[in-house]
């Protein structure tokens, strides 16, 4: 791809229909179950990005055997029944958080020694919260700086299990880590949340996907205990749903536009909670529209709202491209862990909005969006794919505006500027 991607504002409001590719978070979720299963499982509807391809990429050097079919969209992986048939690896996981916070809790299971390292922002990424609860269950794991993030290790010979308190408001991942790997420990697991959990709708998917390979967590109404038994994993059949959190980008260029775009293949009662996206625009003036396999955004006038985001926090670059065509304020809130991913998205965000005409109030935890006359510009994107998404959309409608390193999209969305501008040149009309 070339090293910047120029917006081609649209005539008109933005109709169509599109399905995205399948979810991240699934994928890498359903990976890490079926691996650990005691059978072969069959995964259709994955995901193949960067993200999904050092998982597998992984999985691989661990010795799991796979076959790939379909351009990387079905998956057939022979399980090892809770065990690692490697006994030593050196895995490298680019800056896929998800990747090595499941690994590094998954690893523990088996017998021998394995490194985990990352790009140059993953060694900046925090996980010796995910550490510390693990060696509460009896794990032997460590980093190799001392400022808690990668490069670790993890000198395996089984996870005990038991009793283990983790902080809950750096990053769902962690817990996440945990679930997945409690159902194959020697006895059963039981997490305690300290303090407040950030995105409990990414523990949910997580819950879901292992209740699909058999094996149930229980986490009660607020999610401040989770209690897993040691079952194990079954071989399953597994479908996995569109990402929800790429779909927002479609939605939202529908609310830019004033357009009307179907997501096909998310309804509802989708198990992703990004889905709720839609609310926020729906609350800016939008209307929508639901069904068992699709979610419809119509566009309308559009005005600024205060909305807390903490559940659905991978929308808010999103988020923030819509409020630069609202009427009033926008304001953002309790999403401080964001800081925390791939980039600062806060400051990220804040700046490349600014740079596009918006005025930003920036706190720890939020920000507060004013529209301002927009100008074009070209748009860092901080190696985040988020970001390239997201402010692409402002150039639906604001012309001269220039996505650097569109190319970062491959993290989560390899075509998204394919099918960016399929939609908005009507060549994916609805069904």
């Amino acid at each position: 791809m070339d090293d910047v991607y120029r917006v081609r504002p649209v005539a008109g409001p933005i109709v169509g229909a599109v399905r995205p590719p399948g979810s991240k978070s699934i994928t890498n979720r359903a990976l890490v179950c079926a691996a650990l299963a005691d059978g072969r499982s069959t995964l259709t509807g994955v995901l193949d990005s960067d993200d999904t391809r050092y998982m597998l990429a992984a999985l691989q050097t661990l010795g799991f055997a796979m076959t790939v079919s379909d351009e990387g969209k079905t998956i057939l992986l022979d399980g090892a029944g809770g065990r690692i048939p490697a006994i030593e690896a050196d895995l490298f996981v680019g800056n896929s958080g998800t990747t090595i916070r499941f690994l590094t809790a998954m690893l523990t299971l088996g017998a021998g020694g394995f490194r985990l390292d990352g790009v140059a922002r993953m060694r900046e990424r925090p996980i010796e919260d995910l550490v510390a609860a693990l060696n509460q269950l009896g794990a032997r794991v460590r980093c190799e700086a001392e400022n808690g993030c990668p490069p670790l290790w993890v000198h395996a010979n089984g996870l005990p299990g038991g009793a283990a308190s983790v902080r809950g408001d750096v990053s769902s991942q962690f817990l996440s880590g945990l679930m997945l790997a409690a159902p194959c420990a020697e006895a059963a697991v039981e997490l305690t949340i300290d303090g407040v959990l950030v995105s409990v709708p990414y523990v949910e998917i997580t819950r879901r996907v292992m209740s699909a390979f058999g094996a149930e967590a229980s986490t009660g109404a607020d999610y401040a205990r989770i209690k897993v038994a040691n079952t194990g994993y079954r071989a399953a059949h597994y479908g996995i749903e569109p990402d929800a959190s790429a779909a927002s980008y479609f939605w939202a260029a529908a609310a830019i536009t004033g357009g009307r775009v179907t997501v096909q293949g998310l309804g509802a009662d989708s198990i992703q909670g990004d889905v709720r996206f839609v609310d926020c625009l729906e609350q800016m003036g939008c209307r929508v529209e639901s069904s068992d396999d699709s979610l419809t955004v119509e566009g309308a006038s559009l005005r600024g709202i205060d909305v807390d985001m903490n559940g659905i926090s991978d929308t808010v670059q999103t988020l923030g491209a819509v409020a630069l065509f609202a009427e009033g304020p926008t304001t953002i809130r309790n999403v401080g862990h964001i800081r925390h991913k791939e980039t600062d998205r806060i400051a990220a965000l804040a700046c490349e909005l600014r740079r596009l005409g918006g005025m930003v109030e920036e706190s720890e935890t939020g920000l507060v969006i004013h529209p301002g006359p927009l100008r074009g510009a070209e748009v860092e994107t901080y190696d985040d794919h988020r970001m390239a998404m997201s402010l692409a959309l402002v150039g639906l409608r604001q012309k001269g505006v220039v996505i650097k390193d569109p190319g970062c999209t491959a993290k989560t969305y390899p075509n998204f500027f394919t099918d960016l501008e399929g939609i908005a040149s009507g060549a994916c009309p609805p069904v």
